[in-house]
C-alpha cells in the first residue's frame, strides 16, 4: 500500500525520517499501532521522497518481509536508493537477530539490482529509535 502526502520532501537526516513515521503511526487506528509495520521510502538522486510504501503489516512481534516485495515498487519507479523503516511495538528499538538477517539480505539484493539501502530505522511508539546509518552498520 502506497502512503500519500509525504512525497517531494527531502530526507537529510534519520531524525526527519523518524518524524515522518511517527506521524504516519499516529494516523493508524490503535489496534494497528500495536503491530509491526515494515515500510520503504523510495528516494531520487537528491534524496527527495518519491514514495512511501507499507510493504508488510505484521503481528505484535513479527512482520513477513521478502526482497521481492521490498524492491518491486523501487524497480517500477526507477529508484536509486531506499530507506527501510519498521517499528517495534515492544518499545525496544534494538535490532533483533531477524532484523539483522533481513537487512543484510536486503542490502545484498539491492547491490545485485543496483538499488542502495542508505538506512534502516527502527522506531517505537514511545519515540525511541535505532538507525543503521548512525551506528555505521550499513
Amino acid at each position: 500500500m502506497k502512503i500519500d502526502g509525504f512525497e517531494n520532501q527531502r530526507v537529510t537526516t534519520p531524525i526527519k525520517v523518524i518524524r515522518i513515521f511517527q506521524a504516519i503511526l499516529e494516523l493508524e487506528n490503535k489496534i494497528d499501532q500495536d503491530k509491526e509495520h515494515f515500510w520503504t521510502i523510495g528516494l531520487n538522486q537528491r534524496n527527495v521522497i518519491k514514495y512511501i510504501e507499507l510493504v508488510s503489516l505484521g503481528t505484535l512481534n513479527a512482520s513477513l518481509v521478502h526482497p521481492r516485495e521490498v524492491f518491486r515498487m523501487a524497480i517500477f519507479e526507477g529508484i536509486g536508493s531506499l530507506i527501510i523503516v519498521h517499528n517495534h511495538p515492544s518499545g525496544d528499538p534494538e535490532p533483533s537477530e531477524d532484523d539483522l538477517t533481513i537487512i543484510q539480505r536486503l542490502k545484498q539484493a539491492g547491490e545485485i539490482i543496483g538499488i542502495k539501502i542508505i538506512d534502516s530505522i527502527i522506531l517505537t511508539n514511545a519515540g525511541k529509535s535505532f538507525s543503521w546509518q548512525v551506528k555505521k552498520l550499513l
